[in-house]
């Protein structure tokens, strides 16, 4: 078998936590492809992803491509002679790019698949209320998270565990992965395993109307939305204080099961805690953060801001 020469793709820092693991494990990493820069911010910055930060700190050839099926990017990706490809957090590739490589393609996908498939498998999974997942690797094909499965492995998900926490989490678990997928690659000892073709659990892409917490449910699917959104893009509610609406994320909270016969999004304060009813008890909210204000804890806001008496979260 030859020396495995390997191409990168990826654009975050989970990604990046992968292609550092590659390296720390001594693999040949001969190119990294990644998103092209962008403008960001009020100042309208010229941003380079996480990945082509790292990878230029490592002197490693980077490749930003737009078009993915461009001869020219195509011609750049043949001259690096790739002989294996790694695509982690990176986007959908044609077939002349995923079936050049002698040894294929392989992706690393952060669920158990076949379930969650899609753009946001930890939110999902939180969301959902799941209490175990983990990391695939497979070979990519035509179709978005559907390939032959290399390797997986598992992880519980604790209770109050957040989309952040878990994402960190599965980073790293990734990672050990990732070395495994590249270690059987390189005994030539591969076995995989086809994916059943449906799965009623996608990860469909995160959008604001996904955000937004619906006060008519469950005190436990409330917590998990929020979880499941915490500390990134954040779940969000109106407050109706008065006259006023304010778009207010919710990041910590936690259930409190106590019996009420109040409308669900009703607020209960007292000089320390901020409570809104749900169909089963209260979502006690820990940590807040008002439109134009900066996040804080719920006995901070209370410290300067009144709740009138029918205020409630729409």
């Amino acid at each position: 078998m030859s020396k495995l020469r390997i191409v990168f793709m990826g654009t975050p820092d989970f990604a990046v936590t992968i292609l550092d693991k590659v390296l720390q494990e001594n693999y040949n990493v001969v190119g990294v492809i990644t998103a092209p820069d962008k403008q960001a911010g009020r100042g309208r910055k010229i941003q380079q992803s996480a990945v082509k930060q790292y990878a230029v700190e490592k002197g490693l050839t980077v490749l930003q491509p737009t078009n993915l099926k461009a001869p020219e990017f195509q011609a750049e990706l043949e001259a690096l002679k790739p002989n294996l490809q790694i695509v982690v957090a990176f986007r959908m590739l044609p077939q002349s790019v995923w079936s050049l490589p002698e040894y294929g393609t392989f992706n690393l996908h952060a669920s158990l698949l076949p379930d969650y498939r899609g753009a946001a498998p930890i939110n999902w999974a939180i969301i959902n209320g799941e209490t175990e997942t983990g990391t695939s690797t497979f070979f990519l094909d035509d179709k978005i998270d559907t390939g032959e499965i290399i390797l997986q492995n598992k992880t519980n998900i604790a209770p109050n565990e957040t989309v952040g926490e878990l994402h960190d989490k599965l980073m790293h678990l990734g990672s050990d992965l990732v070395v495994e997928t590249l270690e059987l690659i390189e005994k030539g000892d591969v076995k995989t395993q086809k994916q059943a073709a449906h799965s009623d659990k996608l990860a469909y892409k995160i959008h604001t109307d996904t955000c937004k917490i619906n006060w008519n449910q469950t005190s436990d699917k409330i917590h998990n939305h929020i979880r499941g959104l915490n500390p990134y893009p954040a779940a969000w509610t109106t407050l109706k204080n008065d006259d006023q609406e304010i778009s207010v994320k919710i990041y910590g909270c936690e259930i409190i099961e106590e019996p009420h016969q109040l409308q669900p999004g009703s607020i209960v304060t007292d000089k320390k805690n901020i409570k809104v009813a749900t169909l089963n008890g209260y979502i006690k909210i820990n940590q807040l953060k008002l439109a134009g204000k900066k996040l804080m804890d719920a006995a901070s806001l209370l410290n300067g801001y009144t709740f009138s008496d029918n205020a409630n979260m729409l």
